[in-house]
């Protein structure tokens, strides 16, 4: 006859299995979601907007994305429409403009150009102006003086009532010193002044674990942008989406699931033209289940 003990330990193991079993079956069976709404990027059609702004947005809106990104084109990132203007042609077609990526560097040295560009995305109705760019820096004071320059901006922005962020690229995900700058970027910045946006390419061409990365600063993340690649001898191509090597229904579940609340698809090289790829990223992401 088998102990008193040791049936509680089999029992007790038994019951752990079905428990893990059951956790499984939960996880595997979870609801899939759609990722509605979506939104594009606009540097995805650098080479169309400034002739015509608002035809190429009509465009975009017709093709299913709900949310545009902008950047900082050589009439700004209004496109040369003051932000009532804008505002007023967004709501006609459907559309929200939720973010600004905009030249950090120059803006954040000159108070004026700072407030100029806060006053025009509060006016436009964005939540987000959005560094896209920094470069690697060589030491860690270069970094910890970036990390100062986000907080001082991030106060200035916050103060009209938006969010300001950085937007990765491979650079930030690769060791200095053993060390991530992304990693040192999310621990030394104030969470209240400093919120990020992740390009789920670039974190994945540097090689870091995208759920590993976001099980850890999951919460620090607001925005992604969602772009493929290939590597072709050894460089990253990108491609339309799901035509590359980025697993999206595991990765954009990841994103879901740590509250990630802006997907925004960019693309920056075409097999044929920007808005034949734009059109075929669209219809991807009205079907992908993740």
């Amino acid at each position: 006859m088998m102990e008193r003990r040791e049936f509680l330990k089999k029992s007790g193991f038994l019951a752990a299995g079905a428990l893990s079993l059951n956790a499984w079956n939960a996880f595997a069976n979870a609801p899939k979601k759609l990722i509605d709404p979506f939104g594009v990027q606009l540097f995805s059609v650098r080479d169309l907007l400034p002739a015509d702004p608002k035809g190429v947005m009509e465009k975009l809106a017709k093709m299913g994305y709900k949310q545009f990104e902008s950047f900082a084109g050589a009439k700004g990132f209004l496109w040369g429409m003051e932000p009532k203007e804008i505002k007023s042609f967004l709501d006609g077609i459907g559309v929200d403009m939720v973010s600004t990526h905009f030249d950090f560097r120059k803006t954040a040295a000159d108070a004026d150009s700072l407030k100029r560009s806060i006053d025009m995305a509060h006016g436009a109705g964005l939540k987000y102006l959005i560094c896209p760019w920094i470069g690697p820096q060589k030491t860690w004071d270069d970094w910890k003086k970036i990390a100062a320059d986000f907080n001082r901006v991030g106060e200035e922005v916050k103060k009209a009532g938006l969010k300001f962020g950085y937007h990765n690229h491979d650079y930030s995900f690769k060791p200095l010193e053993g060390k991530l700058p992304q990693d040192f970027l999310l621990e030394n910045t104030d969470p209240k002044l400093v919120m990020f946006e992740l390009d789920l390419c670039w974190i994945d061409v540097a090689g870091v674990d995208t759920g590993a990365h976001l099980k850890k600063y999951g919460k620090r993340y607001e925005l992604c942008h969602v772009k493929d690649y290939k590597k072709e001898n050894g460089k990253p191509v990108q491609n339309d989406l799901g035509e590359g090597s980025v697993d999206f229904k595991k990765t954009l579940r990841l994103a879901l699931d740590s509250g990630i609340k802006y997907f925004l698809v960019e693309q920056e090289e075409y097999p044929e033209s920007p808005l034949v790829s734009l059109d075929k990223d669209a219809k991807y992401m009205k079907k992908l289940s993740v």
